[in-house]
This record gives C-alpha cells, structure tokens and sequence, in this order.
C-alpha cells in the first residue's frame, strides 16, 4: 500500500472541489493531498459512474470521499476507487446537511461508532488503497470528549490509522449545514488531546484555518493540516505548500505575482482540452477567482471572467483579457 502524506491536504467540498477545481490546485501545489466532492454510494451504484469518478492524472495524489453507512455498498465503491486509480479512499462521517443524514450518511454517524467501524472494515476488505475516515468532535449533546475518544478507539480497531478531524461539533437540530461551518466554536484542543491518547494513529486538523503560521502552530500538536475554504478563496495559500509541508527546493517569492499568472497560463492546455470536450470556461474559472485577492486589479479580474466566462464562445482570450488587469 502505497504511503500518503497528509501533513497539508485540501477539504472534501460540495460544489466546489470538483475535477476542474482540483486540476487547477495541482499548478499551485504539486504535493499537498486533494479530496474530491462527497460522493454517495447510492450515485456510484445507480448513477452515471464515469461522471464522478472522471478526474485527470496531473490531481495525483488525489482521495475519493465517499457517503454511505451500508458496508456492503461501501465496500463496493471503495473498489470502485481502487479500480479508478484513486490514491485513497475516505469516508465521511461529517456533513451535517438534512438531505444525507436522512439517508444516515454524514455526521449523524458519530452516534453509531460500531456501524462506521464496520463500515471501515467492509471497505478495506475491499481494495488495497488505504481506508480513512473525516468527522467532528461530536453532534448535538452527543459532545464530550470522552465519546469522540471511544469513536475513535472503536475504529482504529479496524486497523484504520488515519483520522481527520473537524474541531467543531455539528448541531444537527436547528442549524443549516453553512451555519454548521461557523457556529459551533472551534476546539482545537480536543483534538490535540486526541493525538496525545492515540499516539501511533495520525491525526489530521480541520475547521477555520487560515494562514500557514496557524498551521505550524497546529503541527506542533498533530500530524497534518486540512485547509477548506481558505484554500478555495485563497488559492495562493497552496503556493508555498511544497517548501513548508514536504521538503520541496524553496522557490524565492512562491507565492508572487508573477507566479501565480504563470500558474493560469501553465494552466491553459487543461483548459483547452476540457473545452474541446464541451466544457464551457465558467465551470474551471469560477474555481480561479480568489488567486489574485489582495492584488491590484484583482477586482476586474473577477469582474471579466464572471460577466464572460459562461459565454460559450469563451476561451483563452478571456482569461488572457482577465489577467491584463492584474499584469
């Protein structure tokens, strides 16, 4: 089984880190561990399979995050994603939306750790890529520390060694899934505490981090970092990942401007090919917006990719007519 470093991953996020999204990740980082969207079990089985499985070999290493709590069909997508060349398989026990916890899928799952455990165990009699999991630090009143210790224990009876943990509890009754991202405070040291009890497993941080000196602070404490929606706002944040997080040659002004236009420009045959295909610009722009935040011209940037990347005409012209505003 192939090793996966998890020091500086991307989150698992619904509409936003799909292939397009990902592709383009991968200018800026060729390192840090992406994660698709959520998928569910139910859409691999019955629905058109191709459609999200499909990603393009440069997102290597790349993880698929699966929704589900029948072994049986989790197990067979895990093989799925072994079959599709997936670098890893995960299993979500953290979405806090309605939709899939009536379909006991997500965070609802922290209150059934034997299910899951057994959900694990399905899905890595499966396949031979590793099996990991991503969840809260607890739902509703279901919130002591003491109860994500026993989850995590009964898990890691599995042999799973790998855990990725939101440091916020999900309030499943009377808070939107957006609201589930910013409500419910931050807790950090749980986490931190999970590690120092469970030493020999590898303990991943999420929720709410920003800047990588936060994320040294937290490496201090446990194994890895994942970043959600700093990364998706500001991608530039994945430019200096390769030097801190991986041993990479350090690059003078990683981040700089000039890199992040030759990133778009080293970005525009993907962009060709998946035009020729049928795509239209929008959906693989929409995911460039935020790399210029801060920058003179960012704005307009923005503006012209918005007001004309949906345009079906639209190609490499207009992320060229974009950029003049930022060059």
């Amino acid at each position: 089984m192939k090793k996966i470093n998890r020091r500086f991953s991307t989150a698992p996020m619904m509409d936003w880190s799909d292939r397009h999204c990902r592709a383009f990740w991968r200018q800026l980082s060729k390192e840090a561990l992406l994660y698709t969207e959520m998928v569910t079990t139910g859409a691999l089985i019955h629905g058109n399979r191709e459609r999200f499985l499909q990603y393009n070999d440069i997102e290597h290493p790349v993880a698929l995050q699966l929704g589900g709590s029948n072994p049986d069909e989790l197990a067979q997508c895990a093989k799925f994603a072994e079959e599709w060349g997936y670098d890893e398989v995960n299993l979500n026990v953290g979405c806090p939306s309605d939709r899939v916890q009536n379909n006991m899928i997500g965070a609802c799952l922290m209150a059934h750790p034997q299910l899951v455990a057994d959900c694990i165990k399905a899905m890595q009699d499966a396949c031979n890529i590793e099996v990991t999991i991503k969840h809260r630090i607890g739902i509703d009143d279901i919130d002591s520390y003491e109860h994500m210790r026993d989850f995590v224990a009964t898990v890691a009876e599995t042999g799973c060694k790998s855990f990725t943990v939101h440091a916020r509890k999900a309030i499943l009754q009377g808070l939107s899934p957006k609201e589930n991202r910013d409500i419910p405070p931050l807790q950090y040291p749980l986490v931190y505490q999970l590690k120092q009890e469970f030493p020999e497993l590898e303990i991943i941080i999420n929720g709410g981090i920003k800047t990588h000196e936060e994320c040294d602070q937290h490496l201090k404490q446990v194994d890895g970092v994942m970043l959600g929606r700093e990364a998706y706002h500001n991608p530039g944040i994945l430019m200096q990942a390769d030097e801190r997080y991986f041993g990479k040659e350090a690059i003078e002004n990683a981040d700089s401007l000039e890199r992040r236009i030759q990133a778009v420009r080293d970005f525009y045959p993907y962009i060709e090919d998946q035009l020729s295909c049928g795509a239209t610009l929008h959906y693989i722009s929409r995911h460039m917006l935020g790399l210029f935040n801060g920058i003179k011209g960012a704005r307009q940037f923005r503006r012209h990719l918005s007001e004309n990347a949906f345009k079906k005409e639209s190609g490499i012209d207009v992320m060229e007519t974009a950029l003049s505003f930022v060059e």
